[in-house]
């Protein structure tokens, strides 16, 4: 196949995905109001405010177009599979058929972890820090942005074993180097932990850490399947 003809399915690929894209979109128009009531669920009866005129609409808009990315993202995932495909070894496609379930199963387990668990903790310890001195007031777009944000890294966080995996394949790392250097990876967790959590206490430090080192000892024994 000649570079334009790689140009030309790149194209359609491109297009394909962004009708899917503009479509999800649209149709999450329909349930969006649900999902900002599900993501402002851990506030309680604390409802959240708007300060400025188009905050709201803005804010809507966001959690629609955040809606229609994760709803075309099997139809994205798929036009990017069929555009590489034709250049992968048949060993290498084997890899690529099951990293892609493995990975999207990681990241929801990262989410349903986060929103269940650590989301609800992390927003009551934050509405009752210093509550003798002030009272919270959050405004809808700054919470939907600490809750997205939120979310969406510690759903990658999750991805922690399947990275290991694919670096042992690659040989760049091996199982007993990985448990030679687990003292300064719990030390890297801890650091990478204290960076998400968005409060300063230990307790929530845990929520995070103690599932980052369950990880890391996952990746070791797939680290040692992939040797």
């Amino acid at each position: 196949m000649s570079l334009l003809e790689h140009l030309e399915e790149l194209r359609e690929r491109l297009i394909k995905s962004a009708i899917a894209l503009i479509l999800a979109i649209f149709f999450s128009l329909f349930f969006t109001g649900r999902l900002l009531k599900i993501l402002i669920a851990p506030m309680g009866e604390l409802k959240p405010v708007f300060l400025r005129p188009t905050e709201m609409i803005i804010t809507y808009l966001r959690v629609a177009f955040i809606a229609g990315i994760a709803l075309a993202m099997p139809v994205i995932v798929y036009q990017l599979v069929k555009f590489i495909l034709p250049a992968l070894y048949p060993h290498e496609r084997r890899y690529l058929y099951w990293l892609i379930p493995a990975a999207s199963l990681s990241f929801l387990a990262g989410l349903a972890f986060a929103f269940f668990v650590m989301l609800p903790f992390a927003v009551k310890y934050l509405l009752t820090f210093g509550g003798d001195v002030a009272r919270a007031q959050w405004t809808i777009g700054e919470y939907i942005n600490f809750a997205t944000n939120f979310l969406f890294w510690i759903g990658m966080t999750f991805e922690l074993p399947l990275a290991i995996y694919f670096l042992a394949k690659l040989g760049l790392v091996s199982p007993s180097w990985l448990s030679r250097n687990r003292k300064y990876a719990i030390v890297l967790i801890a650091i990478i932990a204290a960076v998400i959590t968005p409060t300063p206490d230990p307790f929530n430090m845990s929520l995070v850490m103690i599932p980052l080192i369950l990880l890391y000892e996952v990746g070791i024994l797939l680290a040692k399947i992939a040797r």
